[in-house]
């Protein structure tokens, strides 16, 4: 499944390149991947499960 999340650079909703299930530091669980325009990193927090 492809994650949208914010890219800050380009202001607007893009999909994640690369995207990986990662935890937070406090536990939390999140996807890290990369915008596919600018190549800024993207972040986005998901539901605790």
């Amino acid at each position: 499944m492809a994650e949208i999340a914010y890219c800050v650079k380009c202001k607007e909703k893009r999909e994640m390149k690369d995207a990986e299930r990662v935890t937070m530091k406090n536990g939390r669980p999140a996807m890290k991947g990369k915008c596919p325009v600018c190549g800024t990193g993207m972040y986005k927090i998901l539901p605790k499960q």
